[in-house]
């Protein structure tokens, strides 16, 4: 795979053909960043079988969804892969799976490692205890809790955007934030007195 393949232009050119449904751009968007994103759902789910379906899943998605794509608020990968979180963790939620998240999803190294043309996710994730904590302090959040903070501190987003991206009132937003971020520091509190 050529590493032109996951530059932003392309993947936006790609992404604007599948708004109208190009078949051909499909095809191109899915052979270039499918390993990756296939590794990123890995990662989380830790069974092929599972990351195989939840890849499925999101590339429907893509495809039925492009056009809510919005490179103003994020780069194309980064859209893929916050569509891959989330349908990882909705898999998650629906098998009751005991599976440990390990990773820390929304750590700026990883989506940086999901855009670059480097090495896999796979290969690119060595996180430390630290990053793992906050991982497993995420996961615990409520999914909405989570994505706003994710949205905000992550995306780099303010209140409004995150509230304009999730279109949910500017308050319900500034709230989740301020009640994860106390709950994330309470747990973090835990683990690390642990």
């Amino acid at each position: 795979m050529p590493s032109t393949d996951l530059q932003p232009e392309q993947l936006k050119i790609w992404l604007a053909a599948v708004v109208r449904k190009d078949a051909a751009a499909f095809r191109a968007l899915y052979d270039a960043t499918s390993p990756k994103l296939f590794g990123f759902a890995l990662r989380i789910l830790v069974k092929r079988e599972w990351s195989e379906e939840v890849l499925q899943e999101s590339f429907v998605n893509i495809w039925n969804n492009a056009d809510s794509y919005q490179a103003s608020l994020a780069a194309p990968m980064t859209w893929m892969t916050t569509i891959v979180r989330n349908k990882a963790f909705d898999f998650l939620r629906r098998t009751d799976s005991t599976v440990e998240i390990d990773a820390d999803t929304f750590d700026k190294e990883v989506m940086n490692a999901m855009e670059s043309a480097g090495p896999t996710p796979l290969e690119a994730l060595q996180l430390t205890d630290d990053a793992k904590a906050l991982a497993t302090c995420m996961a615990r959040l409520d999914a909405m809790h989570r994505q706003a903070i994710a949205l905000s501190f992550y995306h780099d987003l303010s209140h409004s955007e995150v509230a304009a991206q999730m279109q949910l009132p500017i308050g319900t937003v500034k709230t989740w934030i301020r009640r994860g971020l106390e709950r994330l520091k309470t747990c973090l509190g835990k683990l690390g007195s642990a």
